[in-house]
């Protein structure tokens, strides 16, 4: 407001007093007109006032019973309109215009008094009275209005209307988007908009905590849309709560498998019930290429079987050294007759084979001399640190040894190689949160394997994803930044980023985090609050500040950078509500690419579509006796290893010095 001096509001309440002082002095002449009589019997006329009055009369003012009221109420209006009171909160214009009305209605209804069959005298006194009255009400109402403080702040105590931004409205597809509906709040209004997702080979990370609809509002629209395409995707599904996502995949390839141009198939790896499983080879010869591919594998069933590893003690002496012996026996394995026996089973049981064959036969591989050497000298001379060196990678490769893993690990229903122009597939990988710990290695080294063999170039265009993620021990960092050019799209599922932490350690998951190019967050607390806030930005934000004091209000109005998304906000987003940012290409730009918004998701005809879902089919019919025949030939296979190469050994003098001797 502008400034004023002491002498300009003196002046002005000088003016105002004058105004008000007219208006008065025209009422008094108008009672003194036409209540004359009145005045007469009182005494109080004289020579000089009807003189007065007559010029007065002259002018035009008393031509009717009104006018001189309408120019006192005029000049009243004018004082009021400058008047400043002390401003108070408890006034409001209901009180304030219940003055003024009941005044206006005295003030002009008043006359009717004049029309009672009494004494010109006591009529006088009524018609003044009234009439006095209520101008002191319109006077009064007229300083309560002054007194209203008329910038109200907004009754919005959460900032809802102020954190709202403009958001993306048109669709834009493409061969890889992922598009849905939305709603969201701009300007106190709903709108209608878009979720594009047109760039899910730069990574898609979606976090939410446990209900706030990651799955149902966005990761089955993933499998749908993608296996919806005109062409569509292959198709790595890891299900965490197998067959929730599983079901999805294999009625959406039913019902657009025809769409593929060449021959494509749907497969499922499931330990719980074998006979809706396929079997898959592990440790597929065409992702095994060298002797560093064993070593990831090593490292990779290892990492799973012991989460701490891979975090804190990386590089020590007690890890390094079981990794290498796992190596060595892959290895081995992917070597000895063309990699034959090269199964995950077959690796667990040649662990356990005595020290003395299984090191003279692993001296066989000139390829695997450098990582064995270690533990023949410790065998040869402290057996107890050999112990210490591969006890740890026995004791917990121990757990894998059952027969139903067995049975999955050790077939070849079909290949790796999913992303196979010449045969797409969708594989869907099923674990149990009972069992996190045994399957999810096991399924955790079946991703690695298949992320090498995948990330080609030239390969069938295919679609990772990773509902629970942490709940594998897979390296992602890769594949989301080489992949996008071998049209891999990755979409990880997370309940917040504490998880990759946890299971990754901090600099990992940061990495992680940092690479992906999209950002889609359920309801979440913490530092993923925090990172979310942040990505999204601040927007320009009006402020207003309301100061009162006896004399005046002092209004500020500002816009400030403040976050559009707070993590306040983040923490209580309800379900199916998700706030981020999108990336885009050079050939699609996205002119809004942060959200906060609700995914329209029409679940009566979600569940319509359920209902007519086929189960998942039965592969082969599995009983207890075919799974034990195939642990027991398992064995046989190892044992007949061993025994071959230790008799060849024997029986050649030149390859006597390889045996070792029993200790």
């Amino acid at each position: 407001m502008a400034m004023q001096t002491g002498e300009n509001e003196q002046a002005m309440r000088k003016i105002l007093d004058m105004t008000r002082f007219i208006s008065i002095i025209l009422l008094l002449f108008h009672c003194y007109y036409f209540l004359y009589t009145a005045f007469e019997q009182w005494q109080f006329t004289s020579s000089f006032t009807d003189k007065l009055l007559r010029n007065i009369r002259d002018t035009g003012l008393f031509i009717n019973f009104y006018r001189s009221k309408l120019i006192a109420l005029g000049f009243l209006c004018i004082s009021l309109i400058g008047a400043r009171g002390r401003k108070n909160e408890k006034v409001n214009y209901k009180e304030a215009f219940s003055y003024l009305l009941s005044g206006l209605l005295l003030y002009f209804l008043s006359a009717l008094s004049l029309l009672l069959p009494w004494n010109k005298v006591n009529l006088a006194i009524i018609y003044m009275s009234i009439l006095s009255v209520g101008y002191l009400l319109m006077l009064t109402g007229g300083t309560l209005l002054s007194r209203i403080i008329k910038q109200k702040l907004r009754d919005d105590p959460f900032n809802l209307e102020n954190e709202t931004f403009p958001q993306e409205t048109s669709l834009i597809t493409n061969a890889f988007s992922i598009n849905l509906p939305t709603l969201f709040r701009y300007k106190g209004k709903i709108h209608k908009g878009f979720l594009n997702v047109i760039s899910p080979q730069r990574g898609v990370i979606c976090q939410g905590s446990a209900g706030s609809g990651k799955t149902a509002f966005f990761l089955r629209h993933v499998i749908t849309q993608c296996l919806g395409k005109e062409e569509p995707f292959s198709a790595l599904v890891y299900d965490f709560k197998f067959p929730d996502l599983s079901i999805i995949a294999y009625n959406h390839w039913l019902k657009n498998k025809d769409r593929y141009k060449e021959e494509s198939n749907c497969y499922f790896i499931n330990f719980d019930d074998l006979s809706r499983s396929h079997r898959a080879n592990v440790f597929d010869p065409l992702g095994m290429t060298d002797i560093t591919d064993a070593s990831e594998s090593a490292r990779t069933i290892l990492y799973g079987l012991n989460k701490e590893w891979g975090k804190s003690r990386q590089g020590d002496f007690f890890v390094e050294s079981p990794i290498n012996f796992v190596t060595a026996i892959i290895w081995f394995l992917r070597r000895y007759k063309d990699g034959r026996y090269c199964t995950l089973p077959h690796v667990l049981e040649l662990i356990q084979i005595e020290y003395h064959l299984l090191f003279s036969v692993l001296r066989l591989e000139p390829q695997i001399s450098v990582l064995i050497n270690p533990f023949i000298s410790a065998y040869a001379s402290a057996k107890e640190q050999l112990e210490g060196q591969i006890g740890s990678a026995k004791i917990a490769l121990a757990r894998l040894t059952s027969p139903q893993l067995y049975y999955v690990l050790s077939g070849d229903d079909f290949s790796l190689d999913i992303n196979n122009p010449k045969h797409p597939a969708v594989l869907c990988m099923g674990n149990n949160p009972q069992k996190i710990m045994t399957y999810g290695a096991v399924l955790s080294l079946y991703v690695n394997r298949i992320l090498k063999v995948i990330n080609q170039k030239d390969k069938h265009k295919c679609a990772l994803i990773l509902d629970e993620e942490p709940t594998l021990t897979v390296e992602l960092n890769t594949v989301v930044s080489t992949g996008r050019q071998n049209k891999i799209c990755t979409f990880i599922g997370l309940q917040e980023v504490a998880q990759l932490r946890k299971e990754y350690g901090k600099d990992s998951a940061e990495v992680l985090i940092n690479m992906v190019g999209n950002l889609i967050s359920g309801q979440v607390t913490g530092d993923s609050a925090k990172q979310v806030s942040e990505r999204i930005g601040k927007i320009n934000q009006h402020k207003t500040s309301l100061s009162i004091n006896s004399g005046d209000t002092s209004i500020s109005k500002s816009l400030q950078l403040d976050y559009a998304v707070p993590a306040s906000k983040m923490a209580n987003l309800s379900s199916g509500e998700f706030a981020g940012t999108v990336a885009d290409t050079p050939q699609q730009k996205i002119e809004y690419k942060a959200f906060h918004c609700r995914i329209v998701n029409d679940f009566d005809a979600i569940n319509k579509e359920e209902a007519k879902y086929k189960p998942i089919p039965i592969i082969r019919r599995v009983d207890q006796q075919m799974i034990q025949r195939n642990f027991d030939q398992i064995r046989k296979d190892v044992q007949d290893i061993i025994h071959a190469e230790i008799s060849k050994m024997s029986d050649d003098p030149a390859m006597h010095h390889l045996l070792l001797a029993k200790k």
